[in-house]
């Protein structure tokens, strides 16, 4: 590769320099070069050459020599320097060939070398800063505060000159109502004027900077002047602010600010820089978010709260990852009428076995939530003691009865499946049984509903339950669902009921025979939106598919 005019008079954030040790590489260099077969030299960004010999690391002036190749030495998309190579014309081919391979593998080594370091003293910072602001986190206190110190911590670490954190208005329950990037207030500033911070033109055509960074991005700019997005370049130049860099405060996937750091010369930002930013911008967020949480004093706004906290960790109880067998296709999607449900579905390997959990809880809210979390984890935990789903569920049965009151039950299907043989054995309690759909000896659609009843769970102790059993076959599916499915209503109060669930499902499978078992659980939503329209629903809704692969 020629060298170009421009390779190394680039402004760069940092140097080859910057990652100097004891000189290995450069000595490795000036080893090879003694051989008197090619001159390999290594070169910082500005084209000095690095000897080994040099202490200071200074470098020294040298032309590249015409013809010689440049190898650059890179971390990310940032070039610290290269390696450059150079023999004569008349060298023999294959030795010209193997110096440039040796070159090329010096280039790559420094790389990586130079990429460790760069990570390592990344992880240091942000180990360090993060240990900070999760002091400030710890100790709560005023937002105006913890913010203030906040930026004071960011300007320090990574270097720069001024800064500003800009909120979004509350609500009257301290959470950020309003996403629009023109609702930011300040919060906390350093080294900005007050004309600049009271200035109602955004810094950028359209807030675009905002925009990103409330959006989660990185944004930065290494000369604002000169920057076509900015849109005041010469209120920049006044302010003397010329490199940017900026991102959100995001908490539980919600933007609740930015912060913006300004440098009065021209600077790029490593990728690290960059990660380090949004760590703290991350962990800023969580800062304030706890110190709102500490102000909020009413019961009911503290519900309000601990309602969505719950709701998240509930949602974190459902299958993260279905199984996957050979011969088995699952899909599940649960839709809860609250911030916290009572419907619930498991979907788990057991000694060689797929086991499918649908069930139901009687109310809705916390109580419901807990109770939930509660019969999944026990009938869990016989599951891993008994293939004998009877067993199981009666256990599950006593154990609910003894630890809830006489208004608490519970209804549940629960199913383990051969993935070999594809014998399903399972229990009923108290819960609609699913529909088996099955092509008939013409090949037609017809639905099945599987035989088996059994009490509620949680209401009688010592109650059986009988185990059924049932051969699937390749082509089948099984569809279970909570009673959310069926008596969804709208407006004029009619219920979707089973009929039109087993028409869906037909329907779509006529239309569509190898359907996905998402595809058949997407189906079955958009036909209950389709019937109920915007009316409110009242109850739960879930549903999970098994297919058989053809």
């Amino acid at each position: 590769m020629r060298p170009q005019p421009n390779d190394f008079d680039r402004p760069k954030g940092h140097s080859l320099r910057d990652y100097w040790t004891t000189g290995t590489i450069a000595s490795l260099c000036d080893s090879l070069t003694e051989l008197k077969i090619a001159t390999i030299e290594l070169r910082d960004e500005r084209g000095l050459v690095l000897d080994s010999s040099d202490p200071g690391h200074q470098g020294t002036v040298r032309s590249i020599p015409e013809g010689a190749t440049v190898l650059p030495i890179m971390i990310a998309d940032e070039s610290l320097g290269a390696v450059v190579v150079s023999q004569s014309a008349d060298a023999d081919p294959k030795t010209r060939e193997l110096f440039e391979r040796i070159a090329k593998l010096i280039a790559v080594t420094a790389s990586e070398m130079c990429a460790d370091v760069s990570q390592l003293r990344y992880r240091v910072n942000e180990i360090g800063v993060l240990y900070k602001l999760s002091s400030l986190l710890a100790q709560g206190g005023r937002v105006r505060d913890m913010l203030g110190l906040t930026l004071d911590l960011a300007l320090e670490v990574l270097n720069l000159d001024a800064g500003a954190i800009m909120l979004l208005p509350e609500d009257s329950v301290g959470i950020a109502h309003n996403e629009l990037e023109n609702e930011l207030r300040r919060s906390a500033s350093v080294e900005l004027s007050e004309g600049w911070l009271a200035n109602p033109v955004p810094l950028s055509k359209d807030r675009m900077f905002d925009r990103q960074s409330l959006a989660g991005e990185v944004v930065i700019s290494k000369n604002l002047p000169q920057d076509p997005r900015v849109l005041v370049p010469q209120s920049c130049q006044e302010e003397e602010l010329i490199a940017f860099l900026g991102t959100g405060m995001v908490f539980d996937n919600r933007p609740i600010g930015v912060i913006r750091l300004y440098a009065r010369a021209p600077r790029e930002f490593t990728l690290g820089e960059r990660q380090l930013i949004k760590s703290i911008a991350e962990s800023a967020a969580a800062a304030v978010e706890q110190a709102r949480l500490l102000k909020l004093q009413a019961r009911e706004r503290r519900m309000h709260r601990s309602l969505k906290i719950a709701g998240a960790v509930q949602k974190r109880m459902l299958p993260e990852k279905t199984p996957e067998h050979q011969h088995i296709e699952l899909a599940g999607r649960y839709r809860p009428s609250q911030e916290i449900g009572g419907d619930f579905y498991d979907l788990f390997d057991v000694r060689d076995q797929l086991g499918v959990l649908v069930g139901d809880v009687v109310g809705k809210g916390v109580v419901a939530g807990l109770l939930m979390s509660a019969v999944r984890a026990t009938l869990r935990a016989y599951a891993e003691l008994s293939d004998d789903l009877s067993r199981v569920m009666i256990r599950t049965n006593d154990a609910v009865y003894r630890d809830t009151t006489v208004s608490e039950f519970v209804t549940i299907w629960y199913a383990m499946i051969d993935p070999e043989s594809l014998m399903m054995r399972y229990v009923v309690a108290g819960h609609e049984s699913p529909l088996l759909l099955r092509k008939d000896n013409d090949g037609a659609w017809q639905a099945h509903t599987l035989p088996g009843e059994g009490l509620i769970i949680g209401v009688i102790p010592g109650e059986e339950y009988t185990m059924h059993a049932a051969q699937l076959e390749p082509g089948d599916y099984l569809v279970a669902y909570t009673d959310g499915i069926t008596d969804a209503t709208n407006f004029d109060m009619d219920r979707f009921r089973k009929p039109r669930l087993e028409q869906s499902v037909l329907e779509f499978l006529n239309e569509v025979p190898d359907a996905s078992a998402e595809q058949l659980v997407e189906r079955v939503f958009w036909s209950m939106r389709q019937f109920v329209g915007l009316a409110d629903q009242a109850d739960d809704e879930t549903l999970v598919v098994v297919k058989i692969r053809a």
